[in-house]
């Protein structure tokens, strides 16, 4: 079962379990992740899932698609960095995923 570690704004780290084909925030939303509201239920039409990727996971994430690219445009403080955690479904090669909440989720 693949684990993802939350990292607050603060530094404080939050692992949970979740299932393969699960995503992100379906998995913070289950342990009650703080910071993740998540308030389209995962239908890519807000962005308060917002999340950074930890840069040694980048890589090995798909490609955003182009509905996300534009959602992200409007999540605060996006970067290079920033996913939406709706869209990023775990796999059992991202055992060990971390992401970071933006401050203004905290």
């Amino acid at each position: 079962m693949p684990q993802i570690t939350f990292v607050s704004a603060g530094g404080e780290r939050r692992t949970v379990d979740t299932q393969s084909g699960k995503s992100v925030m379906e998995a913070a939303v289950n342990a009650m992740v703080p910071g993740i509201d998540a308030d389209c239920g995962g239908a890519c039409a807000c962005a308060t899932c917002h999340i950074y990727v930890d840069p040694e996971w980048a890589a090995k994430l798909d490609t955003p698609a182009s509905l996300e690219v534009d959602m992200l445009e409007c999540a605060h403080e996006s970067d290079e960095r920033s996913r939406l955690s709706c869209q990023v479904k775990m796999r059992d090669d991202l055992d060990g995923l971390v992401v970071h909440l933006p401050e203004s989720q905290s």
